[in-house]
């Protein structure tokens, strides 16, 4: 096998390690919101998620392009055997994160009335202020956790993230429950018992944010100072003549987080405009203040909990994906770069079409096994299966901005996200306006927004790249499957449901059986060839079972 092949299935394998990890700590985060949500209730919900975009947005700024940034260029300097001008990429962006990190904290402290003020959302205050010290955290462990995926290896990242999400299913229980009851406490003087109470019930749960953040940072730190003494033995090594200044150091640094900070600081903005819009249009159409919070966090704490597990799977692939293409792209190999490409695609269209299929015929047993119906559940359910279709556009167009980042065109992600924001907010005036759909029109100009960006990115690749997109068996026959799979999981549900009356049996048995179904109708459609699944993650036994089953 030649070494562009091995690069090829390696940044599948480093990819899954990661999205394993990032599907497990998707699946804690849901696990311990269930207890959470059912202590702030939505109202607080709708706090916390006011308190987390305006955090997102300063976190992108100030933090969030880090680990690419530093995984591409860690990754370029290494596999020209540059290990002095690597590891002077970490110290000048641990520097550089230090300095934003702290300056980003300190603005969201001493600002949050005024953020939150703009939301029409004051009591996120609390949320807020508990949020701000964990962008400084957040920014230097991302130059750990790039420095580790610019050597090609994402388990670092992948253990470290959950423990992240461990610690922080913990302290968020604790600190929402103990911080409610305080909370409650001041309410009853004030006034405003529930909402005091929501209000800080949701600091507590941002609390194990920050302290999650922090035990992983930990975690990181001393991972990264046992391996500093064999990178230094690595670096005596190192011949090459040049050794890059810290001026230039820096240059770069910025030159590559710009791009990719504006891309997804424009990908991330639409929530935050999103809340503004809605909740003042929302207002001036007569709807009372306590039904919008109860509504957005219906929206931000049910619907975008569940989606976004699959999705995490693109992220996921998409980082593990710039390293190796911008590797293939240095060395000038387009035919790796066409290849690498279109195995991250087929890839994760193989598993965002059943996701989609499969959370829109469940909606509602997924939201009861979830602990997550309760008296707003029907509303959820609609949104579910309303807007799951936001999960394959989604996955497609953030695995397709990590692609463009991956062949150095970083500016593309950044004009195409501009464009389709421009065309999102236009939508959802025009739902809320015109058409009176409320949370709902939240809900479809999201799926609008991600599938601009699709369009617009995939022009870009084949622009850029040279790449063809193959249709029939990326996205025919996996839609087909899928929908062969979906029209099953729903008959297999109401079947078992109407003999054993158990939701949780029911829903957990039709899923299972969802899963075996695809796999062999994605077989026996020819949607994958024998060479083509000894590519993913444990290629060789699927291949073995799938021929015991006659499916190859």
């Amino acid at each position: 096998m030649s070494s562009g092949k091995k690069s090829d299935s390696n940044f599948l394998v480093q990819g899954s390690i990661l999205a394993i990890a990032s599907i497990v700590s998707r699946i804690i985060g849901l696990l311990y919101r269930i207890p959470m949500t059912n202590i702030i209730g939505d109202t607080g919900n709708s706090y916390y998620s006011a308190a987390f975009e305006i955090y997102n947005i300063l976190l992108i700024i100030s933090a969030y392009s880090l680990p690419l940034a530093v995984s591409k260029l860690v990754s370029a300097r290494v596999s020209k055997g540059q290990r002095k001008n690597a590891y002077r990429i970490v110290k000048g962006a641990l520097l550089l994160a230090t300095g934003t990190g702290l300056t980003a904290s300190l603005i969201l402290f001493f600002g949050a009335s005024f953020f939150t003020n703009m939301l029409n959302t004051p009591l996120s205050i609390f949320a807020l202020k508990v949020l701000a010290p964990t962008i400084l955290v957040v920014a230097v462990l991302g130059v750990l956790r790039g420095f580790f995926q610019g050597l090609g290896t994402m388990m670092p990242s992948a253990i470290s993230q959950i423990i992240e999400q461990i610690v922080n299913a913990i302290v968020s229980i604790a600190a929402a429950y103990i911080l409610y009851g305080y909370g409650a406490r001041i309410g009853a003087v004030l006034g405003n018992k529930e909402k005091y109470g929501s209000a800080y019930g949701a600091a507590g749960g941002t609390l194990g944010t920050n302290m999650g953040a922090v035990f992983a940072l930990l975690f990181l730190g001393m991972l990264f100072l046992a391996y500093k003494r064999i990178f230094k033995r690595q670096m005596r090594r190192d011949t090459s003549s040049k050794t890059e200044s810290y001026q230039n150091v820096f240059r770069v640094l910025i030159m590559t987080i710009v791009p990719v900070l504006l891309s997804t600081t424009i990908y991330n903005i639409s929530a935050i405009l999103d809340q503004g819009i809605y909740k003042n249009v929302a207002e001036l159409q007569g709807y009372k203040p306590d039904d919008i919070d109860v509504w957005w966090g219906i929206f931000s704490g049910k619907y975008k909990t569940i989606i976004n597990i699959p999705i995490s799977i693109a992220s996921a692939m998409a980082a593990s994906c710039v390293p190796n293409l911008t590797g293939a792209y240095a060395r000038k190999d387009r035919e790796s770069v066409r290849s690498q490409i279109n195995i991250a695609i087929r890839f994760i269209m193989v598993i965002a079409f059943p996701c989609t299929i499969g959370i829109a015929v469940l909606s509602g047993p997924i939201l009861k096994l979830l602990h997550l119906y309760g008296s707003t559940g029907t509303t959820a359910a609609t949104m579910l299966t309303t807007g799951a279709v936001a999960i394959l556009f989604y996955s497609l167009s953030t695995l397709s901005n990590g692609l463009l980042q991956g062949i150095n065109r970083m500016r593309e992600p950044v004009k195409n996200a501009a464009i389709a924001l421009g065309l999102h907010l236009i939508a959802l005036l025009v739902m809320m306006f015109g058409l009176h759909l409320g949370i709902y029109a939240v809900v479809y100009s999201n799926a609008l927004f991600a599938f601009f960006m699709c369009l617009f990115n995939a022009m870009s690749l084949r622009k850029y790249s040279g790449y063809r997109q193959e249709v029939v068996k990326t996205f025919l026959i996996p839609v087909a499957a899928s929908a062969i799979m979906g029209v099953v999981v729903f008959g297999v549900y109401k079947g078992i449901f109407a003999v054993i009356k158990v939701n949780a049996i029911a829903a957990i048995l039709a899923i299972v059986i969802g899963a075996v179904v695809y796999g062999a109708m994605l077989l026996l459609l020819k949607g994958l060839s024998e060479e083509e699944l000894k590519k993913f993650p444990k290629g060789y036994l699927f291949v073995r079972i799938a021929k015991k089953l006659h499916l190859l």
